[in-house]
């Protein structure tokens, strides 16, 4: 963006689109290019291909902005996670949702097997427990909606009480995004996203960001991603950048068809339980005949794709507890839905008609 355009004058959408451009001068490209770079001539700030690249700087730019904050672009959410709960010193303790992205949960797990810390599973919408469980904590970690329950938490409340008992926060926003909320306003440290699903928005490309407004703690972050070495590939920052310039549209008709769906989903007698916070393009329901119903709901289906991603185009489904890491807590039924953007008719027709033939007969 020019440097004479403050984004804070800017609307999250005008900031998607516009952010993270070279500088408007004659015949200089619209768009950042892609830098295939692994060393560089000495005597500037990069170096070396692991310590930076103008297309991450170009990504990291806009979900920076977008955020509130500063942002490094890393190779998957995961990478970003494992970098964030690396810092965390040893038998410190951890506290998380029992309900939350697989990945984190098992990281964490496999962190408190080897002593490195202790990890605390909370019941993220009893808050009061959750404040609780603050008090000898040293890093809490939420996310809202949690995956794939769809539980929402009280960031703000909870982050005061880490605050005043020392900790650290950490919010993964990857179902909600910066369009729908931005936790660092809250007073969160750390925002962390799977580029891989909204931001990215194509389910073609790999890649994690880890948001702070704190620049102590960012350049403690970058430190630690330099040494790893867990640095995005160049085409992957670039597709992630093509896709933020349409985040805003793809997350408001994503929101829209979700929000229909639901209302037409909590109808039908083939459903015991829609899960929907309300916003976001991803639901869950919890089917009546149990994990039979499920399995066949995800099979039966043409436009629907059965996936384990999400935050695409298009629409994608998978019941959850086929995967058995998953938590116990989460029922054998439960389908967690990521809606993309067709016509919302014709995605309830396609969930009707394979609906209807679990309550046939």
């Amino acid at each position: 963006m020019p440097a004479d355009s403050p984004s804070n004058a800017l609307k999250p959408s005008t900031v998607a689109v516009t952010a993270g451009r070279p500088p408007h001068e004659p015949d200089a490209p619209l768009n950042t290019p892609i830098t295939m770079a692994a060393t560089y001539v000495a005597g500037g700030d990069l170096e070396y291909g692991r310590y930076g690249n103008p297309t991450w700087t170009a990504v990291e730019d806009v979900i920076g902005q977008l955020e509130g904050g500063r942002c490094l672009a890393f190779s998957s959410g995961l990478a970003g996670v494992a970098t964030v709960l690396d810092l965390v010193g040893r038998d410190a303790k951890v506290v998380a949702p029992r309900h939350a992205y697989n990945g984190t949960v098992m990281q964490l797990a496999d962190l408190e097997s080897r002593g490195r810390l202790r990890a605390e599973l909370v019941d993220i919408t009893d808050t009061e427990a959750v404040v609780r469980a603050c008090d000898d904590a040293a890093l809490v970690w939420l996310e809202s909606p949690t995956n794939p329950a769809l539980e929402i938490a009280d960031i703000a409340t909870i982050t005061a009480a880490a605050h005043e008992a020392g900790a650290y926060v950490v919010v993964d926003n990857t179902f909600a995004t910066p369009l729908l909320q931005t936790p660092l306003a809250d007073g969160v440290d750390v925002v962390v996203h799977s580029a891989t699903k909204y931001l990215g928005g194509h389910s073609d490309l790999l890649m994690g960001a880890v948001v702070t407004s704190d620049e102590e703690l960012y350049a403690v972050l970058k430190g630690r991603r330099d040494l790893l070495g867990a640095v995005p590939g160049t085409l992957e920052a670039w597709l992630t950048l093509r896709g933020l310039r349409t985040l805003h549209l793809r997350v408001e008709r994503a929101q829209q068809n979700a929000m229909e769906l639901a209302r037409r989903l909590a109808e039908h007698p083939a459903i015991g339980e829609v899960r929907y916070p309300g916003f976001g393009g991803i639901l869950a329901v919890v089917l009546a005949g149990g994990a039979m119903a499920a399995d066949l709901l995800t099979r039966k289906t043409r436009l629907w794709v059965h996936a384990t991603s999400l935050g695409g185009v298009e629409s994608t489904f998978e019941r959850r507890r086929r995967w058995k890491t998953e938590a116990a807590t989460i029922p054998d039924g439960l389908v967690r839905m990521s809606v993309g953007i067709e016509d919302v008719d014709d995605l309830w027709d396609d969930l009707v008609r394979a609906l209807d033939t679990l309550t046939a007969g």
